[in-house]
């Protein structure tokens, strides 16, 4: 592995004030890069890119999928597409290397069979998915010039103190005593503790030698919520209280919060029983590596520690 000369060690961030931005900056700089956001918000943002000498551009801005269902179709194309494929054309008339785009699993499947590779034919069916899809095959079909190269992530669920997200809906149920009425619902997930995603960028963008291309990037293993139930519970120093309700109940119960502002509706309980395996086997072999720094269930405690004042958990 090559070192990358200390004066491109330069690294252009969008969406720099989300949760992966913040703590892909904190890392980078904790490491001796310098990291400048870029707020695609500032009507001046091209200024900050025509010209600069830089590493990479990491490209994290974008609009997140919405399962309240409030957020319109135009607006993921507009934001998802658009801007990047705008971003995107910038960066080929630059002097920066590396483009990477965050793109999400769901660009190209919304729902898994077995394990999720990356050279699957992608079949997304929200407009949050079509969005990332149809923004993922414009920068792939684009000539690099020599010398650039292009890595489309895939990122699986990711998580990490101080993220909000359905592992602080799960703490909050548990915290108030509340069972857990999806216990029927057996499935297996694949996660992504913020620790391992900064790693796995630190480590493509040191590397002259990772090739350009589409990667996953997963935990190396798999979790169900029925786990993580357990995980939660015993660090709140309770018993786990899983509820084995019928499934067919529980389908048409959640159909009154497809109607009605309630907190779990159809998308919702999706997200949350189904599995969704995704390998990260492409990135690993890519950079020689056997295992990841961070094990799926030391990055779920680590997060879930951060949501209130716990015990200590037992892996």
């Amino acid at each position: 592995m090559v070192e990358v000369n200390k004066f491109t060690k330069k690294v252009f961030i969008t969406g720099a004030s989300g949760f992966v931005g913040r703590n892909l900056k904190s890392f980078l700089n904790g490491t001796g890069w310098l990291v400048a956001g870029i707020s695609l918000r500032d009507p001046n943002w091209k200024t900050r890119i025509e010209g600069a000498s830089a590493n990479s551009i990491i490209h994290l801005a974008g609009k997140a999928h919405d399962t309240s269902s409030h957020i319109k179709a135009k607006d993921y194309f507009k934001i998802n597409r658009d801007l990047t494929i705008e971003l995107f054309d910038l960066f080929l008339q630059s002097d920066i290397k590396d483009f990477f785009y965050f793109s999400s699993v769901k660009a190209v499947a919304d729902s898994v069979t077995g394990v999720l590779v990356e050279d699957i034919k992608g079949k997304p069916v929200t407009a949050y998915g079509r969005s990332k899809f149809q923004a993922e095959q414009y920068l792939l079909k684009s000539k690099l010039p020599a010398g650039k190269r292009l890595f489309i992530i895939r990122p699986s669920m990711i998580h990490g103190p101080g993220n909000k997200g359905n592992l602080n809906l799960l703490y909050k149920v548990i915290e108030r005593g509340l069972p857990w009425p999806l216990a029927a619902f057996h499935n297996q997930r694949s996660f992504l503790s913020i620790d391992n995603l900064n790693y796995l960028i630190k480590r493509m963008i040191l590397d002259p030698g990772i090739p350009s291309g589409v990667y996953n990037f997963a935990d190396d293993e798999v979790v169900s919520t029925n786990d993580l139930i357990t995980l939660i519970a015993k660090s709140l120093g309770r018993p786990p209280r899983l509820w084995n309700i019928p499934k067919k109940f529980i389908e048409v119960s959640v159909k009154l919060g497809n109607l009605f502002p309630l907190p779990l509706n159809s998308d919702r309980l999706k997200k949350l029983t189904e599995s969704y395996v995704v390998t990260n086997q492409k990135i690993k072999l890519a950079l020689n590596v056997n295992r990841l720094p961070v094990t799926a269930r030391e990055g779920l405690v680590k997060t879930i520690e951060s949501f209130g004042p716990l015990d200590e958990i037992e892996l």
